[in-house]
């Protein structure tokens, strides 16, 4: 059996099909992807109040100019998120997890963030 420490956690666009590799697939998105009816979403959990609130996702608006900003604000928004840190900590501690997107740009959203600061639920 694999230590919890051990576990991975990665990112993927919800349309890209499943994979066995996966493990848990958690939707990070406040809106249901477009589209995708639930069963080819393929979602174990959906962690809608993980995502950046909504005001802080319309000013963002994928703008590159607005990233760096961006990560600060959702990361400070995500240090007192702890209801969902906690739930997505025990979803680690089970094993694999895929936190899944909608977001176009692969590069800067905000599944990224979740991913670059993993410390925060491990």
């Amino acid at each position: 059996m694999q230590h919890p420490d051990q576990y991975k956690l990665k990112i993927k666009r919800v349309y890209e099909p499943p994979d066995e590799y996966d493990g848990r697939r958690i939707l990070v998105d406040r809106l249901w992807p477009r589209g995708l009816t639930k069963e080819k979403a393929s979602i174990d959990l959906w962690l809608k109040d993980i995502a950046p609130n909504t005001e802080l996702r319309k000013w963002f608006g994928h703008d590159q100019s607005k990233w760096e900003e961006f990560k600060e604000r959702y990361l400070a928004e995500l240090k007192s998120n702890h209801e969902q840190i906690q739930t997505l900590k025990q979803e680690l501690d089970k094993g694999d997890v895929t936190l899944v997107y909608a977001a176009k740009d692969a590069d800067r959203n905000h599944a990224i963030v979740l991913l670059e600061n993993s410390w925060l639920f491990r």
